[in-house]
């Protein structure tokens, strides 16, 4: 079993801002001013994001460094959105809903398609992706 983390997240119960503190680092976290927040961080949606887009180009560069490949950058975008779907045309049951990530890389350097290719297939193994589109559970307890 891998070493567990603690990140603990602080905040006050009138409005949606929250600090976020991991090891050294701290952030913020906060809805838009339209979504009724402060906007004085990225909102939980965008952090999620952040952490799949890091986990993808850091992946992506550990895996060229080792073939000794020639990439020199990597950009990740990401989008989260809701997708409506129909499981069958005439069903009874209603549409129902996915959650869906756009992922777009950009690789930077004198890379042929063959490396191009491989890349792209270790995006989908990074650490951070395997556990969204893997099985896992979240244990939650109230603590005093």
């Amino acid at each position: 079993m891998a070493e567990a983390f603690t990140v603990v997240v602080t905040g006050k119960a009138d409005g949606f801002a929250q600090d976020i503190a991991t090891g050294a680092h701290h952030l913020r976290a906060d809805e838009p001013v339209a979504a009724g927040g402060t906007d004085t961080g990225p909102d939980p949606y965008a952090l999620l994001l952040a952490a799949l887009g890091s986990c993808t180009s850091m992946t992506l560069g550990v895996y060229a460094r080792r073939k000794k490949w020639p990439l020199e950058e990597v950009t990740v975008r990401l989008q989260h959105r809701r997708v409506y779907l129909e499981d069958c045309e005439g069903c009874e049951e209603a549409p129902r809903r996915i959650e869906r990530i756009d992922r777009e890389i950009r690789l930077v350097g004198p890379l042929d398609d063959q490396q191009r290719a491989s890349l792209l297939a270790i995006a989908d193994k990074c650490p951070v992706h395997r556990t969204l589109t893997g099985t896992f559970e979240i244990a939650t307890r109230l603590v005093s």
